[in-house]
Protein backbone atom coordinates (compact mmCIF):
# COMPACT_ATOMS: atom_id res chain seq x y z
CA UNK A 1 0.00 0.00 0.00
CA UNK A 2 2.80 2.15 -0.77
CA UNK A 3 2.15 5.74 -1.54
CA UNK A 4 -1.77 5.58 0.52
CA UNK A 5 -1.97 6.76 4.13
CA UNK A 6 -3.75 4.00 6.73
CA UNK A 7 -5.70 4.71 9.72
CA UNK A 8 -4.33 3.54 12.95
CA UNK A 9 -6.41 3.60 16.39
CA UNK A 10 -4.42 3.63 19.59
CA UNK A 11 -6.27 2.70 22.79
CA UNK A 12 -5.08 5.27 26.24
CA UNK A 13 -6.01 2.70 28.91
CA UNK A 14 -6.11 4.75 31.84
CA UNK A 15 -5.71 3.20 35.71
CA UNK A 16 -5.59 5.49 38.29
CA UNK A 17 -3.04 8.15 37.34
CA UNK A 18 -0.76 5.93 34.66
CA UNK A 19 -1.49 4.60 31.55
CA UNK A 20 -0.50 1.19 29.81
CA UNK A 21 2.33 1.17 27.23
CA UNK A 22 3.22 -2.55 25.59
CA UNK A 23 6.93 -2.54 23.56
CA UNK A 24 6.53 -3.04 20.04
CA UNK A 25 8.08 -6.20 18.00
CA UNK A 26 7.91 -7.19 14.32
CA UNK A 27 6.35 -3.93 12.61
CA UNK A 28 7.27 -0.42 12.14
CA UNK A 29 8.81 0.95 15.71
CA UNK A 30 10.04 -2.38 16.53
CA UNK A 31 11.40 -1.92 20.37
CA UNK A 32 9.31 0.82 21.09
CA UNK A 33 6.93 1.83 23.56
CA UNK A 34 3.37 2.24 22.51
CA UNK A 35 -0.28 2.11 23.42
CA UNK A 36 -2.64 -0.81 22.54
CA UNK A 37 -4.10 -0.38 19.07
CA UNK A 38 -4.31 -1.45 15.71
CA UNK A 39 -5.35 -0.98 12.34
CA UNK A 40 -9.19 0.08 11.82
CA UNK A 41 -10.67 -2.16 9.65
CA UNK A 42 -13.66 -1.07 6.53
CA UNK A 43 -16.88 0.31 7.95
CA UNK A 44 -15.59 -0.11 11.78
CA UNK A 45 -15.97 2.30 14.31
CA UNK A 46 -13.03 3.91 16.01
CA UNK A 47 -14.59 2.80 19.37
CA UNK A 48 -15.76 -0.44 18.10
CA UNK A 49 -11.96 -0.87 16.71
CA UNK A 50 -10.29 0.35 19.85
CA UNK A 51 -12.32 -2.43 21.95
CA UNK A 52 -11.14 -5.09 20.06
CA UNK A 53 -7.91 -4.46 19.43
CA UNK A 54 -7.56 -4.37 23.19
CA UNK A 55 -9.03 -7.80 24.04
CA UNK A 56 -6.96 -8.94 20.76
CA UNK A 57 -3.85 -7.72 22.25
CA UNK A 58 -4.21 -7.60 25.97
CA UNK A 59 -6.91 -9.25 27.35
CA UNK A 60 -8.02 -6.27 29.91
CA UNK A 61 -11.45 -5.53 30.74
CA UNK A 62 -12.13 -1.50 29.83
CA UNK A 63 -14.70 0.71 29.59
CA UNK A 64 -14.11 3.42 25.83
CA UNK A 65 -14.58 6.91 26.62
CA UNK A 66 -17.37 8.09 24.00
CA UNK A 67 -15.95 11.41 23.02
CA UNK A 68 -14.45 12.82 19.92
CA UNK A 69 -11.27 11.35 19.64
CA UNK A 70 -7.48 13.06 18.89
CA UNK A 71 -5.47 12.79 16.12
CA UNK A 72 -2.03 12.86 14.93
CA UNK A 73 -0.60 12.63 11.33
CA UNK A 74 2.66 10.39 11.55
CA UNK A 75 5.52 9.52 9.05
CA UNK A 76 7.77 6.77 9.03
CA UNK A 77 10.02 8.08 6.61
CA UNK A 78 12.58 5.05 7.05
CA UNK A 79 9.73 2.48 6.16
CA UNK A 80 8.15 4.86 3.66
CA UNK A 81 4.81 4.38 5.94
CA UNK A 82 2.42 7.15 6.44
CA UNK A 83 -0.45 6.70 9.42
CA UNK A 84 -3.33 9.54 10.61
CA UNK A 85 -3.42 7.70 14.34
CA UNK A 86 -7.02 8.18 15.93
CA UNK A 87 -6.83 8.03 19.92
CA UNK A 88 -9.46 6.72 21.96
CA UNK A 89 -9.51 6.82 25.94
CA UNK A 90 -10.63 4.19 28.07
CA UNK A 91 -10.81 3.56 31.78
CA UNK A 92 -9.30 0.57 33.01
CA UNK A 93 -11.74 -1.97 34.67
CA UNK A 94 -9.76 -5.05 35.30
CA UNK A 95 -7.80 -8.11 34.26
CA UNK A 96 -3.88 -8.65 34.08
CA UNK A 97 -2.80 -7.54 30.71
CA UNK A 98 -1.29 -10.22 29.18
CA UNK A 99 0.57 -10.73 25.72
CA UNK A 100 -1.46 -12.36 23.62
CA UNK A 101 0.02 -11.12 20.15
CA UNK A 102 3.95 -12.46 20.94
CA UNK A 103 5.07 -11.68 17.35
CA UNK A 104 3.61 -7.97 18.08
CA UNK A 105 4.30 -7.25 21.62
CA UNK A 106 7.33 -7.82 24.24
CA UNK A 107 5.48 -6.63 27.06
CA UNK A 108 3.31 -4.59 28.70
CA UNK A 109 3.65 -2.18 31.51
CA UNK A 110 2.44 0.82 33.14
CA UNK A 111 3.53 4.46 33.28
CA UNK A 112 2.86 7.68 34.39
CA UNK A 113 1.55 10.25 31.60
CA UNK A 114 4.80 12.41 32.55
CA UNK A 115 7.44 8.90 33.02
CA UNK A 116 7.13 7.43 29.66
CA UNK A 117 10.35 5.58 28.50
CA UNK A 118 12.14 7.95 25.94
CA UNK A 119 11.79 5.28 23.61
CA UNK A 120 8.20 5.97 22.46
CA UNK A 121 6.62 5.26 19.06
CA UNK A 122 6.62 7.98 16.40
CA UNK A 123 2.59 8.44 17.37
CA UNK A 124 3.07 8.60 21.18
CA UNK A 125 6.01 11.07 20.63
CA UNK A 126 3.73 13.51 18.26
CA UNK A 127 0.39 12.73 20.33
CA UNK A 128 2.47 14.25 23.70
CA UNK A 129 4.74 17.04 21.30
CA UNK A 130 1.14 18.50 20.85
CA UNK A 131 0.64 19.29 24.20
CA UNK A 132 -1.48 16.72 24.57
CA UNK A 133 -2.40 14.93 28.58
CA UNK A 134 -5.55 12.25 28.68
CA UNK A 135 -5.80 13.67 32.39
CA UNK A 136 -6.80 16.79 31.26
CA UNK A 137 -9.56 17.24 30.21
Amino acid sequence: MAGIPRVGVGVIIMRDDEILLGRRKGSHGSGSWSFPGGHLEMYESFFDCAARETMEETGLEIDIIKELPVVTNDFFKKEDKHYVTVYIRANYIGGEAKILEPDKCYGWDWFSWDSMPDDIFIPVANLKRGGYNPFVK
